[in-house]
This record gives structure tokens, sequence and C-alpha cells, in this order.
């Protein structure tokens, strides 16, 4: 059934008498259920001449305009000029330009002066096989998508001519309308295209999944139709570091929601002018939210730092705890970029032993994403394989959410210790034994001077809370720590020139220093452990 009643009469025959377009009229008539829209252009346009026909059987027909010029798909080399990328993706990116082949079913038709031709054009099937065809060949692995679609600004400023000159209208029969009365360009779009895209690529379009397909409309002939708010709203239109333009989307709504509408109607024309092209698409671009991988990781060598050790721009290390986990994982998951966290960390010069260390790894944009755990136990395996200066257990895919239980109190867990210490006075076995009686000794220790180039200066409180000696020789023995995180072990041994205190220097009555510094153990529960 035709959606529209003798009481939109008026209003349809004034908006496509002044350029509108079928589903520009539903939406300035308040139609605002899915089945009218989704109906083929040609054949909305003749229902609604149907409904327009006067007394004479004459029909209303569109006023005439050049006809638009015909678009094509294309693929976009690396980079756009003059463009805002939608997300930090920079592979599969597609483009879709003017100037070209795709040649519309609706290319006969005049360009709609409301939406630039974005409902008439864009929401075709042969449109929407075109872009399923780029996403597809873009190599993301996807089960759902988000769809997000980004329209010119000028937009908003036909809308608002177009909602003006309704509402003026409408008032003449003592009818009111008001802005939410309409229907929002972007979600009739959506409730055209939404099956579609679905229809074509076979997974559901879910507001909440990872992979985002993002589709950006430009209009360059119609660029300057928001410029005049700049002058009368200087306000809204604020230079913005990360924005190439003052005329976001954002900023034009600020500035018509601040305009008299006396104001409006003197500086633009209600009805807007009817363009001669309709819009192009300038960029498609894909980007899979990041996926998390989380495990423990035990480090054999005293010569491996944790992360890259770059010192003035000059590498000291020829690898690190963070690559030789990473990068394996960059290659099987087709990612980008990584970010590596962990439950604390440990010296170059200090190995990791026990269960070994929490770490997870956010993998930014990856194209493969599935896996079964028999394919991450063999990645684990991988890992494990391609050197002896590592090992990881407990090799799992977590969420964001999980992530935080790594760093949840991670001051209040406790880790464990294992110190070779040095002293310089003779020592024998009695020598040592009080320090296994002393419990939740509490220690002060001002920023380490070997860190204060990167961490505040500042005294904090730590606790010892048990210590275990085994005595070696007159210079030598091994002390057990189990300490409060966060503790500096090798300023508690040495003193730091007295900016830790008590210190085992302070509490022996000798010189002494660390020789070999081991993590026994890193009480965090995470991840969970998993069965070999």
């Amino acid at each position: 059934m035709f959606p529209l009643t003798v009481e939109n009469k008026h209003v349809a025959q004034l908006l496509l008498s002044t350029g509108t377009c079928p589903r520009c009229i539903f939406r300035f008539c308040g139609v605002d259920f899915h089945a009218p829209y989704r109906l083929p252009y040609k054949e909305l346009l003749n229902e609604l001449q149907k409904f327009l026909e006067t007394e004479k059987d004459e029909l209303v027909s569109e006023v005439p305009n050049p006809p638009p010029k015909k678009i094509r798909l294309q693929e976009l080399e690396d980079g756009i000029d003059g463009m805002d990328n939608l997300s930090q993706n920079g592979e599969g990116k597609i483009s879709i330009i003017e100037d070209g082949s795709i040649a519309s079913k609706n290319s006969n038709l005049n360009v709609c002066n409301v939406c630039l031709g974005i409902l008439q054009d864009f929401c075709e099937k042969e449109f929407i096989k075109k872009v399923c065809q780029k996403v597809e060949a873009s190599g993301f692995e996807f089960t759902s998508l988000v769809l997000s679609i980004s329209f010119p600004p000028q937009l908003s400023v036909r809308e608002h001519a177009a909602w003006l000159l309704v509402k003026q209208e409408m008032g003449k029969q003592s009818l009111s309308l008001g802005r939410n009365d309409t229907v929002q360009l972007k979600e009739a779009y959506k409730w055209i295209t939404h099956p579609l895209f679905s229809e074509e690529l076979g997974v559901p379009i879910d507001g909440k999944s990872l992979f985002e397909v993002s589709v950006v409309f430009a209009h360059p002939e119609t660029v300057e139709d928001c410029h005049f708010l700049r002058a009368i709203c200087p306000d809204c239109f604020k230079p913005a570091k990360n924005k190439q333009s003052v005329f976001t989307r954002m900023a034009v709504m600020k500035a018509l929601n601040k305009i008299k509408e006396e104001d409006f109607r003197k500086q633009f024309p209600c009805p807007p002018n009817s363009p001669k092209a309709v819009c192009s698409v300038v960029e498609i671009e894909c980007a899979h939210g990041a996926v998390f991988v989380a495990g423990r990781y035990n480090k054999y060598s005293r010569n491996l730092p944790q992360t890259p050790w770059i010192i003035d721009g000059e590498r000291k290390m020829d690898s690190s705890v963070e690559e030789l986990i990473s990068d394996h994982l960059l290659t099987v998951f087709k990612a980008e970029s990584f970010n590596f966290s962990s439950s604390g960390r440990e010296d170059v010069d200090v190995r990791t032993l026990g269960n070994g260390r929490p770490f997870a790894i956010e993998l930014v944009n990856p194209h493969r994403v599935h896996f079964t755990s028999q394919e991450i136990k063999e990645l684990q395996q991988k890992i494990n394989n391609s050197s002896n200066k590592i090992q990881v257990r407990d090799l799992q895919l977590v969420t964001r959410e999980a992530i935080g239980h790594m760093k949840e109190g991670e001051e209040e867990k406790t880790k464990t210790y294992s110190a070779l210490i040095w002293t310089n006075k003779a020592i024998q076995r009695k020598d040592i034994e009080f320090l296994d009686d002393i419990k939740d000794l509490k220690i002060d220790q001002k920023t380490p001077l070997r860190v204060l180039h990167r961490r505040p200066l500042a005294v904090r409180t730590r606790i010892i809370h048990s210590m275990e000696t085994h005595y070696v020789d007159e210079h030598h023995f091994r002390l057990y720590l189990k300490t409060q995180a966060g503790t500096y072990i090798k300023e508690f041994v040495h003193g730091d020139f007295g900016r830790t205190k008590p210190n085992i220097c302070s509490l022996m009555d000798v010189t002494a220093d660390i020789l070999e510094l081991d993590v026994e153990s890193v009480d965090v529960d995470w991840p969970p452990a998993l069965d070999d």
C-alpha cells in the first residue's frame, strides 16, 4: 500500500516539483516504516506520480535538470589527498570515484536537491554488489559487520532548507512539523541497504561487530553550501589538528541549531537548488577491531630486554621478549601492528622462571581472527621452538575487558625472587640466619637513580613479606624473597646510596651487591591456566 495520505499530497507535490526524490519526500512526510523505502527507485517514482495525478490525469514531473555524471568503482592508490580516514587501517582501502563506467539504473533521473543522489543511485542492488565485491577482496575474516556511513556536511544544510520549506507550507494549513518528525537520511539509508549488504555478504549487520565497513561520500559541486554558516556562527567552526576542514558534520549541526530561521532563509535557498551531479563515494575502508592474545612467558637469558632497547636512536640489543613473541602473532593474525603489556617487567639481566610472567598483546586491525584451540597450541609451540631465550605458556585469546584483570591490584600482588649476593666482609652461616626471621619488613624506596630518567621522583613504601637465606661461601649467599609487587630488589640489597632504607647492607652492617637476580614467581592468577 502506498504510504502517503491525502494530507501529504500538497507537501509531496511541492517537494517533487522542486527536485526532491521520492524517498526524501517520504522522509519529510514522516513515513517511518521500512518497506516503502526498499522498493526499486523507478517503481517508487511511478507510484508517487500516480498518487499526485491531477484531475486532468496529467502526471506531475520533475523539474528538468542536466543528467548526473555516471560513476564507477576503482581501487584507490595509497592515500587520498584531502580525505579524512575513518580509522587507522591502511589496508583494505578502496575508492569509488567519479568519471567512470558503472552506469546507475537511475542515471537518466534528476539528482535530488536534498540527498544529492544518496537515496537514488547508492542504495540500489547494483551499487551494493560492487561495494561487497571490494569488501570480500579486502582479505578480512568476519562473521558480522557494522556499516559506517559518512555523508558530506552540506547535506545537513540542504535537509534544514527542505525542512523549513515543508514547515512553512504545513503552517499555512495550521499544521506543525518538528525536527524529529522527519526521518533522518542516515536512518533511511540503513533501512534500505542493511538487508542488501547482509544478503550479499551472507552475514548479519551487527552494531557490536568488530568488523567495520566505512563508506565516505563527497559532493564537490556543493561543498560551499555550508560556508555561510561560519560567518554567522564563527564559534562553531574552530580549527582542530586532526581535521582537514572546519566544516565537519558536528560543527554544521551545531550552527544549524543556533542560527535563526529568518537568517538562514536570507543566506540559503528554501528549497535548495538542484545539483548537476550525484555524490561520489571517495573511500570505502574495511577495518577489524583489535583482538587480544594473553599468556605467560619465561625469560632464560640475562642479555634480553623485555621491550626493544633503543637509546638515542641506536638499538642496543638484537631482540626482545616482546618481539620474539609478537612477530609470530603479527604474521599469523595478519595484523598491522601490536601493543605489548605485562604484569610488571624485569631488567635485561634478570631471568623470569617458575610459572612465568603474565602478558597480553593487542593485535591491531587483524585480517584473520578465528582460530581453534589446537591452532593456538601450535602457534605457542612455534614460538617456543624459535628461540631458547624465552618460552610461553597458556597462550589464549582473551577479551579487552579481561586485560584489566592483569593490572587490577598489581601492586598488592606478591612476587618471589632469588638473588645471589656478594659481601665485602667474610661471613659465616650464623651471620645471615637472622634474615630468615624477618617478616613483613616495611622499606622506603626513593626512586632509584638508574630509573630516575623515566620515573618521577617519589618515595614508595614497599613490604618485604619474608626472606630465606642459603649460605654459599664466605663472600656469597643466596637470598629468596617474597615481596610486594613494585619492590626494587637490587636497591634493597645494595641500598642505592641510602635511597632505600633499610637495606641488606644496613641490616648486616656490610657492603653488599647483587650478582644475579631471578624472578621465581609472579603471583597474578591470570590468564587462566590451560591443560597441556
